[in-house]
């Protein structure tokens, strides 16, 4: 039997969890009206039990997000929660808090978040044999990692392959408290790390003055699908729950493609759905929101990951400015910008500004508002005006599911058969007197081609037999009532027919992989306890958030590495670094300032707030390279 193979895209609402089925989403991840780690991406029951209706029709799965840590006076009321979604037919919900395993819960299947952190064999394999069915990956995992975790175990193992790019351990990002006293944790992430930053060495001395020093590229790992196939993913995700139409539709049907090419001539691999879609568009990924591409460490540390020009969206590489005129400007590949395009571009002060265009005459980009650029200004579109339009449409992407059609003959009339791909069927008989056509033309042809229109219906006919003893003279107002019926009913046969996975979770004793927990597991009710304690572990340490101490906590821990991206990595930059800096290195914006302190056996970067009391080893110390003092 084939493996299905998922794409699993964000839904911030209904209508774009839909549009997202309809560019070929296997399964889309959506937010309650609660305890959503996006409290900007909040959905009604109501509209999740239409997204359930809808993606089942397509075979298609809803999982409902409830990964923030959850409060002891919230408890009843989130498994109150957990219990209407299980009974509007949510296939899955994805949870970071370990009560919701400790709760008395309906049979609904449970994935591990990656706030859950997800990192290694022993962890994941704790969560399956607690009950958990699959294990949202973290992502900074490289490909042999990923391999070791799934030779660990047999759970579903998901991994993001597309959209931003959380640059701490998910999870693990207290910023935000820190900060302003928001918990990332409770779903009001402040993006504290695409903030500018000053970067000030152990002398005083500011080594750059304003950059947004811990924004990230975006992911990008649609060329390594078959090589996390193989490793071990069956289900890749599409980061974006606050993202646009464009960027899930554009997302979406990029991978689907990309996807469905590996599937195509495969004896392993399957979709994890039904239909097929339909595109009016072309889909290109660097054509909706990005801030340039990255595959983060999926083939471990190699190039430089930043992007500390802006946080803002950088878009699509068009060219050169080539010649700088009195409105406007000559730029390499003009051809493909349009009036109303959006550009990017980094200014003489080093700075990323934009423009909009206002409009192209010959090869002359005239923008609104001129700015002065320097001949060799690298040009992108982050705003593409005429493709936005054209992936808003509504029928830029379809989808269908194939049918077969068989009208044969009864005894006092007609019969129409309808038999879809996954051999779901429907049947509806007319009685009709059976009459000779005038015509000694066949009727049979008038009667296929009116019998293939299913206009707005979610079928496409793949075939048709039409089987009549006689020529038989039949109104096609008759024909075309027969066929809206049978497929209309046939929609409402394959929603019923569904078949949702259940699973009733069971307590366990089997040992956690660590006796002691810190702040970083997030324990912040009294449920978790019970659960952790129940597994062996002997003390527990609260979440961050209910014991902070300002201005001393560790509020990060990152495989992304400022010192790297400055080229002075002792372990891989060695021979080309030059002199080392001047530690401790201080990130600085506006009052809040933090600490760096860089762990280089596993490769981590910490940060810290201002006020703690830190011990700094050598990094060559660390290494191995001289003997420690």
């Amino acid at each position: 039997m084939k493996r299905k193979i998922e794409i699993l895209a964000p839904a911030k609402n209904l209508i774009q969890g839909m549009a997202a089925i309809n560019a070929g989403a296997d399964a889309v991840y959506i937010g309650a009206p609660q305890f959503g780690a996006r409290t900007n991406a909040t959905n009604s029951v109501e509209d999740i039990a239409e997204m359930v209706r809808y993606a089942h029709l397509f075979k298609a799965q809803v999982f409902v997000v409830i990964n923030t840590i959850l409060y002891d006076d919230e408890l009843s009321q989130c498994k109150k929660l957990i219990y209407e979604l299980y009974e509007i037919g949510v296939d899955a919900l994805i949870v970071q808090d370990m009560a919701i395993m400790e709760m008395d819960l309906p049979p609904i299947v449970i994935h591990a978040s990656t706030q859950a952190n997800n990192r290694d064999p022993k962890h994941v394999k704790f969560l399956k044999d607690a009950g958990m069915k699959r294990a949202v990956l973290a992502r900074e995992l490289n490909l042999d990692q990923v391999r070791e975790i799934s030779e660990a175990t047999d759970m579903e193992l998901e991994f993001f392959v597309s959209g931003a790019l959380c640059v701490s351990f998910s999870g693990n990002c207290y910023m935000s408290i820190a900060g302003g006293e928001r918990s990332a944790n409770r779903g009001s992430c402040a993006q504290n790390c695409r903030l500018p930053y000053q970067l000030i060495d152990g002398t005083g001395k500011t080594l750059i003055a304003n950059s947004h020093l811990l924004s990230i590229k975006d992911l990008d790992l649609s060329d390594q699908l078959p090589n996390l196939i193989e490793a071990g993913i069956t289900s890749f995700k599409i980061e974006g729950r606050l993202k646009d139409i464009v960027y899930v539709k554009n997302n979406t049907s990029f991978l689907r493609k990309k996807l469905d090419a590996f599937l195509e001539n495969s004896d392993k691999y399957q979709k994890a759905s039904s239909g097929r879609t339909f595109y009016n568009f072309e889909p290109e990924m660097d054509r909706s929101f990005n801030r340039g591409y990255t595959d983060y460490f999926v083939n471990k540390r190699k190039e430089k990951i930043g992007n500390w020009e802006s946080p803002k969206s950088q878009g699509q590489l068009i060219g050169k400015v080539l010649e700088v005129k009195a409105n406007g400007y000559v730029i390499e590949n003009y051809e493909k910008l349009n009036n109303g395009d959006g550009l990017y571009f980094i200014n003489a002060n080093g700075e990323a500004d934009g423009a909009q265009i206002n409009i192209i005459i010959n090869n002359i980009v005239v923008p609104n508002t001129f700015k002065p650029l320097q001949v060799g200004t690298v040009i992108y579109r982050n705003s593409d005006a005429e493709f936005n339009k054209m992936v808003e449409k509504e029928n830029s992407a379809v989808r269908k599911i194939g049918v077969k059609l068989y009208f044969t003959e009864t005894s006092d009339g007609f019969q129409l058969l309808a038999v879809d791909e996954d051999g779901h069927q429907n049947s509806m008989a007319m009685k009709a007197a059976k009459e000779l056509a005038n015509s000694q033309e066949s009727v049979i042809p008038n009667i296929k081609k009116n019998l293939a229109k299913t206009g707005n219906t979610p079928f496409i006919v793949d075939e048709i037999a039409v089987e009549f003893t006689g020529n038989w003279f039949l109104p096609i107002s008759k024909v075309n009532e027969i066929r809206r019926e049978v497929l209309e009913q046939l929609i409402d046969i394959r929603v019923k027919e569904y078949h949702r996975e259940t699973f009733q979770i069971t307590k366990t004793d089997h040992p956690y992989p660590v006796q002691k927990l810190d702040f970083m597991y997030n324990v912040s009710n009294k449920l978790a306890r019970a659960f952790y304690k129940r597994h062996g572990v002997t003390e527990i340490e609260k979440a961050f958030e209910l014991q902070w101490d300002p201005g001393k906590a560790r509020v990060m821990t990152t495989k992304y590495c400022v010192k790297y991206e400055l080229g002075k990595c002792a372990r891989f930059q060695r021979e080309t670094m030059g002199e080392k800096l001047v530690e401790p290195l201080t990130l600085k914006h506006g009052e809040n300032e933090y600490k760096l302190k860089f762990n280089c056996k596993p490769c981590e970067m910490e940060i810290w707030e201002k006020d703690a009391e830190l011990e700094f080893e050598d990094e060559d110390e660390q290494l191995g390279y001289v003997m420690k003092k």
